[in-house]
């Protein structure tokens, strides 16, 4: 299983905090695997993707596997 972290309103989108996924998963899996509603808000250039810690340039490039973490970021605000 992969674990998918969802922060702000991601969160909201998936109705949890995290979700857990059948690996493997590539960028196209993923959005599949989601709802409807997150899978189109993941697509938005300023949300960032996460696999187990480290940032990817390009989202196309998601190769998650069994045990690993994928994290969607969306942009922050602060002051």
């Amino acid at each position: 299983m992969i674990t998918v972290v969802l922060l702000g309103k991601l969160a909201d989108l998936a109705g949890a905090p995290a979700l857990q996924l059948a690996a493997p998963l590539d960028w196209a899996g993923l959005k599949a695997a989601l709802p409807a509603a997150l899978a189109e808000a993941i697509d938005d250039p300023r949300n960032r993707v996460a696999v187990n810690g480290a940032l990817l340039a390009d989202k196309a490039a998601l190769a998650a596997g069994a045990g690993d973490e994928i994290a969607l970021l969306p942009p922050v605000s602060g002051g």
